[in-house]
């Protein structure tokens, strides 16, 4: 199992630093393995904060390219020299407010995987989409576009994780019911099947991710193809991330 916190633009660097200190005995017999996904400014305090504990550290995003004329973005091999072990890749609001497309995706998934940064890859549909039935053609494409490159031994040894997020259930309050994100994420695991294997796609990493609280954390954490959450706003307080993360 596997729980990621994406903090999305949310608390100072001096904040970040408290709240993972708070964190650390909360967290330090976790069942799951546990990441926090902080903002740029963030990282450096909350890595040095972490080191030596069993939390890792996400950056929120990356740019594909190595280096160049790119103001305002950050390559691969900085987040890594920094001492990042995620990166989260392809999230809905990066796709809505900032331009990010499948190609781009998978693009990033690339440069993250050579700078041996492990990729979380973001894929989910819309209201629309799933009221037009079209959820499983929108999920498979995403995923197969952010993949194409990526041969089997390279899926396995990335450490390559997948998350499926419902863009209607992102912040929202709703959430898909544990039926629903289990279905997608055994299409997402079928897709990977057809693509690496049954045994290469029984061992990536599938999470859930829309409104996952406390609350409903252990049952949706308890069905067959859904392997841990990429958590939202419940991953600001150390209480619920806590709960959440020995789900």
């Amino acid at each position: 199992m596997l729980v990621a916190g994406n903090w999305k633009m949310n608390k100072t660097p001096s904040e970040a630093v408290a709240f993972v200190k708070e964190l650390i005995p909360r967290l330090a017999g976790a069942k799951s393995e546990v990441v926090v996904g902080v903002p740029y400014v963030a990282i450096g305090g909350v890595v040095d904060a972490l080191r030596g504990t069993n939390i890792k550290t996400a950056a929120q995003n990356m740019h594909y390219e190595a280096k160049g004329a790119y103001t305002g973005e950050v390559a691969a091999d900085m987040l890594k020299d920094a001492g990042v072990d995620y990166v989260i890749i392809g999230h809905s609001e990066r796709r809505q407010y900032f331009g990010e497309t499948d190609v781009t995706v998978n693009k990033k998934v690339h440069a993250a995987i050579n700078a041996k940064l492990i990729p979380i890859v973001c894929v989910g549909e819309s209201l629309e989409e799933r009221e037009q039935g079209v959820t499983a053609e929108i999920v498979r494409r995403q995923a197969k576009i952010a993949l194409i490159g990526i041969d089997r031994a390279t899926l396995l040894d990335s450490k390559l994780v997948v998350a499926y997020e419902p863009i209607w259930a992102i912040g929202t309050g709703k959430t898909a019911t544990n039926e629903q994100a289990d279905e997608v994420c055994r299409i997402i695991r079928g897709l990977l099947g057809e693509i690496y294997g049954a045994e290469a796609a029984a061992k990536v990493y599938i999470l859930y991710g829309g409104s996952v609280t406390a609350a409903n954390a252990a049952e949706l954490f308890a069905m067959p193809d859904v392997d841990g959450g990429l958590v939202g706003g419940a991953s600001l307080k150390a209480a619920d991330f806590e709960v959440i993360a020995n789900a």
